[in-house]
């Protein structure tokens, strides 16, 4: 079966997009560091490190498909978010994006008829159902306690549990 040039582009742009999410999560918890609020900006971390998994598992499947990966420029992200509750819709908005992002290539797979693509689009799509859980598990706690700041500080104590995501490689091997 043919690895399409359309579906290769996409994909090398859906790299770029895994580490713009990255960038962004990382301007986060520097933000979040800045606010004093060293859990938030752990689990803000631990979500960088997750997208940087999400950008390899795309470059290593263009590779053994024998495809050529194109990397491009990385936008900046912003350097502001505002309140908590800001940053945590913010997440839970761009969480929303790539899930899009990943149904289209779906989409596009599928009118391909292109199988391999296909299952690993369904991984991510089972990945991104928990993602959105995820950020909307935490905007909901917050929005709880809005700014009352040992409500808080109790979700940024808990978020400092977030453990470090599972490499796609290990993930695979387990």
């Amino acid at each position: 079966m043919m690895f399409s040039e359309r579906l290769q582009a996409a994909i090398n742009d859906q790299i770029n997009a895994e580490f713009y999410s990255a960038y962004l999560y990382l301007a986060m918890s520097a933000y979040l560091e800045d606010r004093d609020l060293p859990g938030m900006a752990h689990w803000m971390r631990m979500q960088y490190e997750e997208e940087i998994f999400h950008a390899l598992k795309f470059f290593d499947f263009m590779i053994d498909r024998g495809a050529r990966v194109i990397l491009k420029a990385i936008d900046a992200p912003p350097a502001e978010f505002g309140t908590v509750e800001d940053v945590f819709a913010e997440v839970l908005a761009h969480e929303q994006k790539v899930t899009a992002l990943i149904h289209n290539l779906y989409k596009m797979a599928v009118e391909e008829g292109d199988y391999p693509t296909q299952s690993l689009l369904q991984w991510f799509i089972d990945e991104q159902v928990e993602e959105e859980k995820n950020a909307n598990d935490v905007l909901a706690r917050v929005r709880m306690v809005k700014d009352y700041p040992p409500g808080i500080l109790m979700i940024d104590e808990a978020l400092a549990q977030r453990p470090a995501p599972t490499p796609p490689a290990q993930e695979a091997a387990a």
